[in-house]
């Protein structure tokens, strides 16, 4: 931490960095009340905020307008809410913050996650939901797709393609049979004009056979929700994610997917028509290499919780080593903060 911040040399803010049990910690070296806390002082700071007194927390909740939210890893875990993070977000709300749910997860429609996200204690409506299934269909719809879609995911993006015009082909088992190698033209449905690939838990050879050669034509669009690479998780059990499958179709078909999910830039533009002001525009998230990493691009402030993806140990050796892309502010879920204003 060698650079100038609002002025203010950073020796007079940042002392040495120290570790306590589960979170990585940020000393001042001044008492709290003379940090400024705005947000060129944070960028990329991995500043934790517990270590900020109440006025400074204060002063950052003053400094964004829109709340964009990961939600898994973030807001709740499977079927089960992080503790304070529904308290936190509806607090958001009653401060008259705009609010987004953004998430890769492409499994559901957007109806059914805010049904989830309500059945959690989260004051959500469907308008507010931006998922990655909702993406596509919103993207192939803009462009005037007219022809159908082979879809290897699930019924979440096949229910928004249909809502909107929209038919495919793929969602399901597609089993190996013993002669999978004398697959021919005819299997094929000559209508399919893109490819989509999400999670897909019935994913196949023949699938990527299939997907591989509809994009042998140069006019076929290929389309991925995300690269994730695995799903957070409660339990050591790795549960790859769409990432997996999006890397073996390129790797087939040697293309490379239109991504329209985080990191990637599209939810922003998508945005930008309702007023979306960077600037003033808080991303939170559990990954540094999609929630973080979108924030950055899009030139959002980035708040990053260790209850998903990303652990302590992860951010010590980020923090230490200077991985970027580098969050501004770190807690260790997402409930912290509220505790932080009511003490």
């Amino acid at each position: 931490m060698t650079r100038v911040l609002s002025k203010i040399s950073v020796k007079h803010i940042f002392g040495h960095i120290y570790r306590l049990p589960g979170v990585l910690n940020v000393i001042a070296s001044v008492s709290p009340p003379s940090i400024n806390i705005s947000t060129s002082m944070f960028k990329s700071a991995v500043y934790n905020l517990k270590d900020a007194g109440k006025e400074q927390v204060q002063e950052f909740l003053n400094s964004f307008d829109t709340v964009l939210s990961d939600c898994d890893g973030v807001l709740w875990i499977d079927n089960n809410a992080i503790p304070g993070s529904a308290d936190t977000m509806n607090y958001f709300r009653k401060l008259g913050k705009r609010i987004f749910f953004v998430t890769n997860n492409s499994t559901k429609i957007r109806s059914d996650f805010s049904l989830k996200a309500q059945q959690l204690g989260f004051i959500a409506s469907e308008n507010e939901i931006l998922s990655t299934s909702y993406l596509v269909a919103h993207y192939l719809k803009s462009i005037g797709f007219k022809r159908k879609v082979y879809l290897i995911g699930s019924n979440g993006i096949g229910d928004e393609l249909k809502a909107v015009g929209i038919e495919h082909v793929g969602v399901g088992p597609d089993h190996v049979k013993p002669d999978f190698k004398s697959m021919q033209l005819s299997d094929l449905d000559p209508e399919v004009g893109a490819v989509v690939v999400g999670f897909d838990e019935h994913v196949s050879y023949p699938k990527f056979m299939k997907a591989a050669t509809y994009l042998n034509s140069e006019d076929c669009l290929f389309i991925a929700t995300n690269t994730d690479e695995r799903f957070p998780k409660a339990s050591s059990i790795v549960v790859p994610g769409s990432g997996t499958l999006v890397r073996a179709v390129e790797t087939c078909s040697e293309r490379k997917a239109l991504v329209l999910g985080k990191p990637n830039e599209y939810i922003r533009k998508f945005l930008e028509s309702s007023g979306l002001n960077p600037a003033r525009t808080l991303m939170i998230g559990d990954r540094c290499n999609t929630d973080i990493e979108f924030g950055v691009r899009c030139g959002f402030q980035t708040l990053l919780v260790l209850t998903g993806v990303t652990s302590t140990k992860d951010l010590e050796k980020i923090s230490k080593d200077k991985i970027e892309p580098l969050p501004d502010v770190v807690l260790p879920k997402l409930g912290d903060l509220l505790s932080l204003i009511e003490t």
